[in-house]
C-alpha cells in the first residue's frame, strides 16, 4: 500500500521508504530537526514563547474577571472588598477551566467549565500564532511559562479546596491543566503559522517508526471526531429550541436582573460545551448523567430534581427516548465512520493497497477515537457539588467504548466497500 502523494512502500505493515534516486527523504523542516540553532536564535525563540503565553494568560483571565467584576457590582460591599472578592471567584473559574477542583457551598466542584478551557485553548493559539517563533525552543517557551503562570495563580488563591488537605495536589494538577490547554494551544498555532514545523517528513523519526497506513487512520479519527462533535452541537441546538419555554419560565422566576442576567448568560455558555460533549454520548447509546440516579440516553430518561439552571432546561426528555432513537443515534455516529473511512480511502493508492493496510487505517483509527473520546468525556464530566450533584456527565471508559466500535464499523464498511469494489473492477478487465 502506499498513500496517493508518497512513494511505493517497501517492507512490512505498509512502512514506506522512497526509491533510490528521489528527494523523498531529503529532510525539510521538522520540530525534531537534526540541526540545532545558534544559542541566540534558541533564546529568542524562547522569549517568544514566554511572551506568547503571557499574553494568553492574561487575556483569557482578563475575559472571566470582568464578568465577576459584573456579578458583584451590584453586591452591597464595600469598593475594595468587591473588588477582591471579584479577583477571587475569577481566579477559581480560571483554574476550573483548567481542571483544577474549586471549594463552593462545602463541596469539592471538580465539574469543568469546557468554555473557560476552550477560552484558554483559543487565547493561546492566537498568542503563539502571532507572536512565537516557529520552532521547538518556542514551543517549550510557551508551554513552560504558561504553566508555571497556572500553578503560581493556584498558589495565591489559596491552595487546597478543602483547608485540612495538602496544597500539592492542587498544585500539581494546575501545572498538569496549564501544560495541556497551553501547551495544546501552542502547538496548533506553530503548525498553523505558513512556516511552521512539519512534524512528520519522509524519513522522519516518526515516519521510521510509525506505519504511514497507521497514521492516515489517525488523522481519519480526527475527521470522525470532528464530525461527532459538530453532530452533538447540532443535537444541542434543536435541544435548546425544545426547552426555550422551560427555560424562560426558569429565568422569569429567578429574577436576576441585568447584573444577575449578564453573568447567568455567561456562566451557561462556560457549561454549553458541556453538553455538546454529553450530547455525543447521547448519539452514541451510553448517555450521561445529572446528578446521582439520573439517565439521558436514547434508551430512556430518568429525570430527578436539579438546579434551577435555564440551560437544564435544554436536556432531553421522555419524549426523546424510544426505539427510533435507540436506532437514529447510533446510526450517526456510524456514518461518521463512514465518512472518516471515504477520507481515508481517497488517500490511499488502490493500486496496490492490501487488506493489511486497510486493518492498520482501521486501528489507528479506533484507538485514537477511543482514547480522545474517553478524555473529553472525562474533562467534560465530574462533581458539580456535594450529594446528588457529585455524578455528572457520561462514564469515559463505556462512552469510548461504544464510540470507537461504532466509528471503527462505519470506517471499516466504507474501506471494505471501496477494496471490493476495486477488486471486482480489476476481475473483469
Amino acid at each position: 500500500m502506499c498513500l496517493r502523494d508518497r512513494p511505493p512502500f517497501a517492507g512490512d505493515h505498509g512502512r514506506v521508504s522512497a526509491p533510490s534516486g528521489t528527494n523523498a527523504a531529503r529532510p525539510g523542516r521538522t520540530v525534531d530537526a537534526a540541526e540545532r540553532p545558534p544559542r541566540g536564535e534558541r533564546f529568542a525563540a524562547v522569549t517568544s514563547g514566554a511572551w506568547a503565553a503571557l499574553q494568553a494568560v492574561v487575556l483569557s483571565y482578563a475575559v472571566v474577571a470582568l464578568l465577576a467584576v459584573v456579578g458583584v457590582l451590584g453586591a452591597a460591599q464595600s469598593p475594595d472588598a468587591a473588588w477582591t472578592s471579584a479577583l477571587g471567584v475569577a481566579t477559581w473559574f480560571w483554574l476550573l477551566g483548567h481542571g483544577v477542583p474549586v471549594a463552593a457551598g462545602g463541596a469539592t466542584v471538580t465539574l469543568v467549565p469546557l468554555g473557560i478551557g476552550a477560552l484558554a485553548l483559543f487565547t493561546s493559539y492566537v498568542s503563539t500564532k502571532r507572536s512565537t517563533l516557529p520552532t521547538l525552543a518556542g514551543w517549550v517557551g510557551s508551554t513552560v511559562t504558561y504553566t508555571l503562570l497556572t500553578v503560581v495563580l493556584a498558589a495565591l488563591a489559596g491552595g487546597a479546596p478543602d483547608p485540612t488537605t495538602s496544597v500539592a495536589p492542587v498544585v500539581a494538577l494546575a501545572g498538569l491543566g496549564g501544560a495541556v490547554v497551553g501547551g495544546g494551544g501552542a502547538a496548533l498555532g506553530l503548525l498553523a503559522q505558513p512556516d511552521g514545523p512539519e512534524p512528520v517528513r519522509p524519513g522522519g523519526r516518526i515516519d521510521r517508526w510509525v506505519p504511514d497506513v497507521l497514521r492516515l487512520g489517525m488523522r481519519a479519527a480526527v475527521v470522525a471526531l470532528a464530525l461527532l462533535v459538530g453532530a452533538g452541537a447540532l443535537l444541542t441546538l434543536v435541544w435548546v429550541v425544545a426547552g426555550r419555554a422551560t427555560s424562560d419560565d426558569i429565568v422569569t422566576g429567578l429574577d436576576p436582573g441585568w447584573i444577575g442576567g449578564v453573568v447567568l448568560a455567561a456562566a451557561q455558555l462556560a457549561l454549553l460545551p458541556n453538553l455538546v460533549v454529553w450530547a455525543t454520548a447521547w448519539l452514541a447509546g451510553p448517555g450521561f448523567a445529572v446528578g446521582q440516579g439520573t439517565a439521558f440516553a436514547t434508551t430512556g430518561t430518568v429525570a430527578g430534581p436539579l438546579p434551577a439552571v435555564p440551560l437544564l432546561a435544554a436536556l432531553p426528555g421522555p419524549d426523546w427516548a424510544g426505539p427510533a432513537a435507540v436506532v437514529w443515534g447510533p446510526a450517526v455516529v456510524v456514518a461518521t465512520g463512514v465518512v472518516a473511512g471515504v477520507f481515508a480511502w481517497r488517500r490511499l493508492n488502490p493500486d496496490v493497497v492490501r487488506w493489511q493496510d486497510l486493518s492498520w487505517v482501521v486501528g489507528g483509527l479506533v484507538v485514537v477515537t477511543g482514547v480522545m473520546t474517553a478524555l473529553l468525556q472525562w474533562w467534560a464530566g465530574g462533581a458539580a457539588g456535594s450529594g446528588r450533584l457529585s455524578d455528572v456527565g457520561a462514564s469515559p471508559f463505556v462512552t469510548a467504548g461504544v464510540v470507537a466500535a461504532e466509528v471503527g464499523a462505519g470506517a471499516a464498511a466504507a474501506l471494505a466497500w471501496g477494496h471490493l469494489g476495486l477488486s471486482e473492477r480489476l476481475r473483469r478487465r
